[in-house]
């Protein structure tokens, strides 16, 4: 059962403030008791909706290089992964851990590293509580007021508050892709996706490859690079990060024997 929420409380997670470890200026995300239970809906329903990947291989690869990179961010999460047999070039995350990888996106990825990066970018996003943050965003955006006595159970069922919570995050009927996170949130995600790569082995440097390859794309771009950053930005900025990655992939390798992979 979710956990009451006192007024001052609530009050503080819709309209105050708070730092990323990356040190941007952030709304405090609604909790992981209310966004978590609509992240696993949304989660189900990608799953009865789309198709997963019949390809065996595949999908041990993917499970493998998730299961690293979730190790390397230390949060005890419920984390699941799927991948799912669609062309589309796109992978998403919803509330709580939960990750979709298309098969549209393999060739872009190429390598062990490069799809590394791309999960590591969508755990950043859970662990970092974008959705919540967004879900804050849409409260304020919307001027709710909140009553003294609401409770997390009856934010859930107020039916007037209901619809801006599942636009934060996506869940719609016909969900199709997941959160679009804003590009302060994208470039963040990207920061912490390249630590979460580096500390689990992989080569930093296939997070700069795959950029490219994306950015080299014509007509309209992927889905993946909808509301991101541009091309150039994104590639500028880790590329600037390089050397930081590295020392961590280094001390990794040290102190607790992650091999390069």
């Amino acid at each position: 059962m979710l956990w009451r929420i006192s007024s001052a409380i609530l009050l503080t997670a819709v309209f105050g403030c708070a730092k990323s470890e990356t040190g941007r200026s952030t709304l405090v995300p609604l909790p992981d008791s209310l966004m978590n239970p609509m992240g696993v809906t949304g989660y189900s329903d990608m799953k009865s909706q789309t198709p997963t990947s019949t390809d065996a291989a595949m999908t041990a690869k993917v499970d493998d290089v998730a299961r690293h990179i979730a190790a390397a961010t230390g949060q005890k999460f419920d984390w699941e992964f799927t991948l799912f047999d669609s062309k589309e070039v796109n992978a998403w995350c919803l509330p709580g851990g939960k990750v979709g990888v298309y098969t549209g996106l393999i060739p872009y990825a190429k390598t062990n590293a490069g799809l590394a990066a791309v999960i590591g970018h969508e755990v950043a996003h859970a662990v970092l509580r974008h959705s919540g943050e967004r879900a804050t965003e849409q409260l304020l955006l919307a001027g709710v007021a909140i009553g003294a006595d609401l409770t997390a159970d009856a934010l859930l069922k107020n039916q007037s508050l209901k619809p801006y919570l599942m636009a934060a995050i996506g869940l719609t009927t016909q969900l199709g892709v997941a959160l679009p996170f804003s590009r302060a949130q994208e470039a963040e995600a990207d920061e912490v996706g390249l630590r979460y790569m580096a500390k689990a082995g992989y080569d930093p440097a296939e997070a700069v490859a795959l950029w490219k390859r994306m950015a080299q794309q014509s007509g309209e771009p992927p889905a993946i690079l909808s509301d991101h950053p541009s091309s150039a930005d994104r590639i500028s900025a880790l590329t600037n990060l390089q050397g930081a990655a590295l020392e961590l992939r280094a001390q990794a390798a040290q102190q607790i024997g992650t091999q390069n992979l």
